[in-house]
């Protein structure tokens, strides 16, 4: 069994962040979902990035940062678009960290303040067409991890659709989500 942080994305904590993390506890991992918009929940993409900026990106970061102080360090930590932030953050900077699966986006690891961990494991999965992955540079960032990382994968999976693996979402591809998820589990099989 492995410990597990997923991070939500901007539309919140929904029914298909929730039905993933479900797909990983039935495979016998222990995972945790923060909710760090406390309970709200947004029906677009435009909608949550506004409250996003209303409170303010740096608050998501801190919450999921003191979300995962109460839970034990040798974790994977998920993120999936926004949940990225806070789980990249954490992979890079918090000892013991088991790994890191990264979805929909990433951050170049410098503006973190570090490079990438040598002992932390990473995935990064987008769709090759998605705007907010291609034309945003997330996906320039993912190969520089990849670049950096001694163990470090990037999955491009046919498509735009940005929130693929959310079940909850217009974006839902189950296909991709499927292949993600079993990535995902292997992932956590090895580091586990």
């Amino acid at each position: 069994m492995t410990g597990v942080v997923v991070f939500h994305h901007v539309l919140g904590l929904t029914d298909g962040v929730r039905s993933f993390a479900a797909r990983l506890t039935a495979a016998g991992h222990e995972v945790h979902t923060p909710d760090l918009f406390e309970g709200a929940t947004f029906a677009s993409i435009d909608e949550g990035l506004a409250h996003a900026q209303t409170i303010g990106f740096e608050v998501v970061v801190e919450r999921g940062r003191l979300a995962a102080q109460s839970l034990p360090s040798d974790v994977v930590h998920l993120g999936f678009s926004m949940g990225v932030m806070p789980a990249q953050l954490l992979a890079q900077t918090r000892p013991g960290a088991l790994g890191a699966v990264l979805c929909h986006s990433s951050v170049p690891p410098s503006e973190l303040g570090e490079a990438w961990p040598e002992s932390v494991p990473v995935q990064v999965h987008g769709m090759d067409a998605d705007p907010f992955f291609v034309d945003g540079g997330d996906v320039d960032a993912a190969r520089e991890i990849v670049a950096s990382a001694p163990d470090a994968e990037l999955f491009l999976y046919p498509g735009s659709a940005h929130l693929f693996a959310d079940d909850s979402t217009p974006d839902f591809d189950a296909d991709a989500a499927a292949l993600l998820t079993e990535r995902v589990l292997t992932l956590l099989a090895r580091v586990g």
